[in-house]
């Protein structure tokens, strides 16, 4: 019992301190234009590729522009779009997985056919002919990631609904007179939350990289706009001239993934605790 509640508050610890540091990261992001010691896209050609100073404190790019300001600035670009892309792709796959648990039938058929056809290619190989399909740009990036994004969701919304619906809870519910609509979203959906919300933290992490890599390539953000992966894609030519270029957005992304990838996983630790006490 001891080592249990110990465990349970360690769990507790470590989440409430990756939930800060999400929270702080989001804070940053959000209040960026304030922060900026400089303004994120303004070029000198006396100030290119300059190493860090007081004036420029991650240095310079090739074309003069404060690293520090763009990556703040990116910042906003990079934790927001992967936030608002999950939050998307979350709804409609778990709205689309719980219709396909309950109803069954063509629906189920109809939508678990499509996750087929979306799974049977590889997400970043389907993402960049998308976007390049497209054309560059935040809004296509997000589309290109989103396409297959709903699958996961939506498969793991379809088997938790499968595995409750016969729970005697719900046969109260259908007995009081409760519709499907009714069931679903004020039954089920409170007792199957925790996963899919577990799923979604890990996958910001996840929808990040990806618009990094689009980024990376060429076919994301568009310059000059300040997003991490683009900001690498730009220096990466001059990587041994002015390292600091590349290496602070690459830094940033790596410490940002790391906080959401464990606030996932101190997500589920916490939940798992949940139920075994």
């Amino acid at each position: 019992m001891k080592r249990t509640s110990k465990s349970s508050a360690g769990t507790r610890r470590r989440l409430t301190l990756f939930l800060l540091l999400a929270c702080l990261l989001m804070l940053v992001s959000l209040l960026a234009p304030l922060l900026c010691p400089n303004d994120p896209n303004a070029t000198s050609s006396l100030a290119m590729n300059r190493p860090p100073c007081a004036e420029y404190p991650f240095g310079t790019d090739r074309y003069g522009r404060c690293v520090c300001s763009r990556v703040l600035m990116g910042a906003r670009t990079s934790i927001f779009s992967a936030v608002a892309l999950v939050g998307i792709t979350f709804a409609i796959g778990g709205l689309l997985g719980m219709l396909s648990g309950w109803y069954g039938g063509v629906i189920d058929a109809l939508v678990m056919r499509l996750a087929d056809v979306m799974l049977a290619f590889p997400q970043m190989v389907l993402a960049i002919a998308v976007a390049g399909i497209l054309g560059g740009g935040m809004g296509n990036a997000m589309l290109a990631m989103g396409i297959t994004g709903w699958t996961l969701y939506a498969r793991l919304a379809r088997a938790q609904v499968i595995s409750l619906k016969e729970e005697p809870y719900v046969h109260a519910a259908r007995l009081s007179g409760f519709g499907g609509w009714r069931i679903l979203t004020e039954t089920l959906l409170p007792n199957m939350l925790g996963p899919l919300l577990v799923t979604a933290a890990t996958q910001i992490g996840v929808m990040m990289i990806g618009i990094a890599g689009l980024s990376f390539l060429g076919i994301g953000v568009i310059e000059p706009q300040a997003e991490w992966g683009s900001m690498i894609n730009t220096s990466r030519a001059y990587m041994q001239l002015a390292p600091w270029a590349v290496l602070a957005p690459a830094a940033a992304t790596i410490v940002t993934v790391m906080v959401f990838n464990c606030l996932g996983d101190c997500v589920r630790d916490a939940l798992d605790a949940g139920v075994e006490g």
